[in-house]
């Protein structure tokens, strides 16, 4: 039977379990996570939290990171500026970015999350509002929803990653994880 762990990364933690390019030592998932013979299915950036679906079955980490299989990932993101529902609209029809063109996206604006603190503190400015947007991909390119936001013109200041499929973070602190079966 397949192992399962469900972690919630906080944020400047690499997804992986060494870090052998950096002179200094960086927190990595073996700062939080002691069961062997499990690897990430996919990748969260440094500077992002939430959900990392860790297994040990390499047929399960390939379809869940494989974007051929179209797992959906959900994201709260929290941009600076006002986005209106003409901008996400552009989420929803697929953006053209370098790498080419995405997916269509499920977005949509939502009230700020109950989320928990981060360290260090998104920064905050009284002259620039920020908006809260739930945005549901179907892939997972390299930095992908913050490119997104960034090229409708409301760059990312936080971004979780709520849910994996049928995971989620419910429950979950950060640093905390559990296992499930799968």
């Amino acid at each position: 039977m397949a192992r399962v762990i469900l972690f919630n990364k906080p944020f400047g933690v690499l997804s992986q379990f060494t870090d052998a390019r950096s002179p200094t030592p960086r927190p990595t998932l073996s700062s939080y996570i002691d069961v062997p013979g499990v690897y990430p299915a996919g990748r969260l950036d440094r500077d992002s939290e939430g959900l990392i679906v860790l297994t040990d079955d390499g047929r399960l980490q390939a379809r869940i990171a494989d974007p051929r299989h179209k797992l959906s990932k959900c994201y709260l993101v929290q941009v600076e500026g006002a986005p209106k529902d003409a901008d996400l609209q552009k989420l929803r029809d697929g953006v053209t970015l370098k790498d080419g063109p995405t997916r269509p996206a499920k977005a949509r604006l939502i009230d700020p999350p109950n989320l928990w603190e981060r360290d260090p503190p998104v920064r905050f400015r009284k002259s620039v509002p920020d908006r809260w947007i739930e945005i549901v991909i179907s892939e997972g390119r390299n930095r992908q929803v913050r490119r997104m936001t960034a090229h409708i013109g409301f760059p990312t200041l936080r971004l979780v990653r709520w849910r994996v499929g049928d995971w989620s973070l419910d429950r979950l602190s950060p640093g905390g994880w559990r296992e499930i079966s799968a």
